[in-house]
């Protein structure tokens, strides 16, 4: 029997979340509703402009899989994560915040001069997140960061999209896939934004390379990386690639799919403020099902309901607790 169920590797970023209108988004020549790097003196700048617009929200740990990580933990999961931030006070701040869900890292392993990367997410008052994010030291993710050992003794082995950015990110993602199917470690991925696959699609390839056994993604993502704009379509060419897929299809829930059968989703209704970490609240929960013996149906309809009130406050993390209310009320049958 294995010791661990999850081990991840992604980005190590610091996030900082405000509100801002459309117009400011316009005004700055940014595109909406995607993440796109920038410089670190660019985001100095913006950080600058948005400060004198409002007051930031929120701070907390950031980076798409390890949100995911700590929706799994929170739930009751165990999990690993594999990541490289700096000997700085956010670096610190980043590792505390993780062993605060109980997660341990490669982190403690580390003595990295430089700068931990951070990411400003800008939510306009329809609920779409926009970021910017500077990667800091976080670009320089290798195999050194990695624990081979933890890959090996671990249920699933989940890949953030983000990375497919860095060529030497890409490496570390090709050695730890050799290493989980050596050991008969799943693999999970997520493609984590659209313009992953948008301008990063040989990147996503070297991920599904060789197929995996759960891809996360949502309704862009999947008509991007098939052609498809119908879900259902979308869904037939993924399986190609995944033995299990979950397109998220936002408000209207989620398609499944595992090869036998398609399996709809619903979504729930709630009043939404921020999606900032809906997608990777969704795959936190649906892996946690997946791997505590729940049907597939049973873990769609975690995801849903735990991404679902994701949405309903500032900031990609909720608390244990509440992570806890959701996951009884699912057991029990009980509603929302």
């Amino acid at each position: 029997m294995k010791s661990l169920q999850v081990v991840g590797i992604g980005n190590a970023l610091v996030d900082q979340e405000f509100e801002v209108t459309d117009a400011f988004l316009a005004s700055h020549n940014i595109e909406k509703g995607v993440m796109t790097l920038i410089e670190e003196a660019d985001q100095d700048e913006l950080i600058r402009q948005l400060s004198a617009k409002g007051e930031l929200k929120k701070q907390s740990g950031g980076g798409s899989a390890a949100n995911t990580l700590v929706a799994f933990a929170q739930f009751g999961g165990n999990a690993f994560y594999c990541c490289k931030v700096a000997n700085d006070s956010a670096g610190q701040f980043y590792c505390d915040d993780l062993e605060a869900v109980g997660i341990r890292t490669t982190i403690q392993q580390q003595n990295n001069d430089g700068k931990t990367g951070r990411c400003l997410v800008m939510v306009t008052p329809d609920a779409e997140r926009t970021m910017r994010t500077h990667l800091g030291i976080t670009a320089d993710l290798s195999v050194a960061e990695l624990d081979d050992d933890a890959i090996a003794n671990a249920d699933y082995l989940y890949i953030e999209g983000y990375l497919v950015t860095s060529p030497i990110a890409l490496d570390a993602i090709r050695h730890a896939k050799r290493v989980a199917r050596e050991n008969q470690t799943r693999i999970a991925v997520t493609c984590s934004d659209p313009a992953m696959v948008k301008y990063f699609r040989s990147g996503i390839d070297t991920i599904l390379e060789g197929g995996v056994d759960v891809l996360f993604c949502n309704e862009e993502e999947a008509h991007l990386l098939t052609g498809e704009s119908d879900a259902q379509a979308a869904m037939q060419q993924l399986q190609q690639h995944a033995s299990t897929v979950a397109i998220t299809l936002g408000k209207r829930g989620a398609l499944l799919g595992d090869g036998q059968r398609q399996v709809a989703i619903p979504g729930v209704r709630v009043d939404a403020i921020d999606s900032n970490g809906a997608g990777d609240m969704f795959a936190g929960a649906m892996l946690y099902g997946l791997t505590h013996g729940m049907s597939l149906v049973d873990a769609g309809s975690l995801a849903s309901h735990a991404s679902a009130h994701i949405v309903t406050e500032f900031g990609p993390r909720t608390s244990r607790e509440q992570q806890q209310l959701i996951l009884q009320r699912l057991v029990n049958k009980q509603p929302a």
